[in-house]
């Protein structure tokens, strides 16, 4: 006979991080795609702050700054939120790959942290933009 603690015990604990990759926020930092494309498409985004810091599809309402990855372009995203004020909802995204292989959201999200941004989301996307946002149909830019 089984007990529930050991029940428990074997219980999945849910994803892991790949060993040496560390994560700078916190889970209640991470945001859902489902919930912010409902906040789109309600069309009360205007007060959140979307910033691309990748190289994939802008989604709507969202500022295209690039791959942070690349110097050049982390200089253009402090540039962006220079005059914000610091509790500035803002949600950063890249998408080009999962999260453990990303070269971009940690620079940025490290950076916004070290500006002293106290409300910054990071967009959901394990997988990547494709399978996270635009398979499930999640509103896009239009260009």
């Amino acid at each position: 006979m089984l007990s529930a603690n050991y029940l428990f015990a074997q219980a999945n604990p849910g994803p892991m991080p790949a060993l040496g990759v560390t994560t700078p926020w916190a889970d209640n930092q991470l945001m859902e795609p489902a919930d912010l494309a409902s906040t789109i498409n309600k069309g009360t985004a205007g007060s959140l702050t979307i910033y691309n810091i990748g190289a994939v599809e802008d989604i709507k309402g969202a500022k295209h700054i690039g791959p942070v990855s690349n110097p050049e372009n982390l200089e253009k995203l402090k540039a962006a939120v220079a005059s914000l004020p610091k509790n500035t909802a803002i949600i950063i995204y890249c998408g080009c790959c999962p999260f453990t292989k990303c070269p971009n959201i940690r620079p940025a999200f490290t950076e916004l942290t070290k500006e002293g941004f106290t409300n910054i989301k990071l967009l959901n996307l394990p997988k990547n933009l494709q399978a996270n946002w635009i398979a499930p149909g999640y509103p896009l830019a239009t260009k």
